[in-house]
């Protein structure tokens, strides 16, 4: 497969049916080779933080974007979204949240808390897929992240 240190987009999603829908659209666009799908907020935290999980850890992997819904089990999006911008190291890490909430607290917690962008998820599968490629297509290939942050070097190597 890969190296873990080399993923690029963290999928954290707990619906089997969107997370199937999310990686198809990404896989249309080629954005699948580096890509981690972890089922709930614990999962997600360990694998940036390590087995203690928590915004105290050192950082172990640095995806280029995490894909995370709001409502999961073990430990809510709000709360990985928390600890992943408490982290000196982790916060430039950018954080998209993926959800079906139009909830306007959460719309403002997420923002408060320092998310990149919050998309709501469209309800037809052709508007759900395009959006997820339009995502995987811009925080993969076209932003610019910087080389160095916080000590940790990034994955990519320049010639």
């Amino acid at each position: 497969m890969h190296g873990m240190n080399e993923v690029e987009i963290l999928l954290v999603e707990d619906n089997p049916r969107d997370a199937e829908l999310a990686m198809r659209a990404l896989q249309k666009r080629n954005l699948t080779n580096k890509l981690v799908w972890v089922k709930d907020g614990a999962a997600a935290l360990e694998f940036i933080f390590g087995p203690r999980g928590n915004a105290d850890s050192k950082v172990r992997r640095r995806p280029k974007v995490v894909l995370l819904d709001l409502k999961l089990p073990k430990v809510d999006g709000m709360e990985v979204l928390r600890q992943i911008k408490a982290n000196d190291k982790a916060k430039s890490i950018p954080v998209v949240i993926l959800t079906s909430s139009r909830e306007e607290p959460d719309i403002v917690q997420s923002y408060e808390l320092g998310v990149n962008s919050y998309i709501v998820k469209p309800v037809s599968f052709d508007n759900f897929s395009e959006a997820v490629s339009r995502l995987g297509l811009y925080w993969v290939l076209i932003n610019q992240p910087p080389e160095h942050f916080g000590g940790a070097p990034s994955s990519g190597s320049k010639p």
